[in-house]
């Protein structure tokens, strides 16, 4: 690198300082933006360099890359992300086409998905949805493709990839959560049934004769899958199979249910499709008289951060969120560079946590 006549590196004005325009510079000239070259010249490097650092290639040593980038940070330069992106045909975003936010299992699977998307370096846009409509699906992936992402992740909660009069655009890289559209697009999803499954074998277990279900909406593919597997469990069990209480997923929905669940006798175990419902059940067995666990067991679905909070704490099945974020983005970025990528369902695991609502049936 040239050094002045005092042996001291020469500075280039940063993009913030005065001397950028206006009044700084005499006559109001503004001066030019910082460019690549400004940069590789400040560090000692080729301008190519300059390129492969700000693009992350593997082959910049670390002392260089650190030289390149301390360089940047002098003269305020930042890459040309829409240059670089036609140059390179890739805009490093990722698409989140959702149907609701307001649903645990929706939030903190964007969460998941913003930080490991931003672990590879992409970043995402959202793009919620009022109305889980084949139109309003098509108007997002055109506002997608206006907004200049590489690949889009639909959160669905609905019964809607599952009919066959419904496609996503040809030649977008697609993957789905929460949907039984395996066999067109790749699918990302918690094993809805095994968790449920899990969740009505403890009550039979614990010698409970039947097991009451407070099920989700039935336009729900989650809250199906997880009312089927309640269903199947009591029938391969050869036990009484009693009518389904149905929610919305909130706890007024779950108090509501719990009220009248409350006022049969024979009701000793009870499975709630989420964590929240569960929480309106235990308000409602309590005003009710009822004492959980000993008079009645309830068991909820999430494991959300308070389940272990409640009076007492939840029992309830851990869905892994993170895993289901992390494994949306790999199988996105699969498609992005052109690797071996199919349709398919790939199913993360559950496991039941075991807390204080539950016990052994009395009697």
């Amino acid at each position: 690198m040239d050094l002045d006549a005092q042996g001291h590196r020469p500075q280039l004005v940063p993009m913030g300082g005065a001397q950028r325009g206006g009044s700084g510079i005499p006559g109001g000239r503004r001066k030019q933006r910082v460019s690549m070259a400004d940069v590789a010249k400040l560090a000692g490097v080729s301008s190519q360099t300059v390129s492969r650092v700000s693009n992350g290639h593997p082959s910049v040593v670390e002392e260089t890359r650190e030289l390149v980038l301390a360089a940047m940070r002098e003269l305020g330069y930042r890459p040309n992300s829409a240059a670089r992106a036609l140059r390179y045909g890739q805009f490093n975003t990722i698409g989140v086409i959702l149907f609701s936010l307001s649903s645990t299992g929706n939030s903190r699977t964007v969460e998941a998905i913003a930080t490991h998307a931003a672990a590879e370096g992409y970043a995402i846009t959202l793009i919620p949805v009022g109305a889980p409509t084949q139109d309003n699906v098509l108007g997002a992936f055109t506002r997608m493709g206006e907004l200049a992402v590489d690949g889009v992740i639909v959160i669905i909660e609905v019964h809607l990839l599952d009919a066959s009069t419904v496609a996503l655009p040809p030649g977008v890289h697609v993957v789905v959560v929460d949907s039984d559209a395996g066999d067109r697009y790749p699918v990302v999803d918690t094993d809805q049934a095994d968790g449920a499954r899990q969740a009505v074998r403890h009550l039979l277990d614990l010698g409970h004769r039947t097991v009451w279900h407070v099920a989700g909406p039935a336009e729900s593919f989650a809250a199906e899958r997880r009312a089927k597997a309640w269903r199947e469990t009591l029938e391969a069990a050869g036990c009484p199979l009693p009518p389904i209480e149905r929610g919305d997923w909130s706890a007024e929905s779950g108090y509501r249910a719990g009220l009248r669940l409350a006022d049969k006798s024979d009701c000793t175990g009870i499975f709630a499709a989420n964590d929240q419902m569960a929480l309106g059940v235990l308000r409602a067995l309590h005003e009710r008289g009822r004492i959980v666990p000993t008079d009645i067991s309830v068991v909820g679905f999430d494991d959300i951060p308070d389940a272990a909070s409640y009076l007492p704490p939840l029992t309830t099945v851990h869905q892994d969120f993170a895993e289901v974020g992390r494994r949306c983005v790999q199988a996105l970025l699969r498609q992005i560079r052109n690797e071996p990528a199919g349709p398919g369902t790939d199913l993360v695991p559950t496991h039941l946590i075991v807390r204080g609502s539950t016990t052994p049936a009395t009697g």
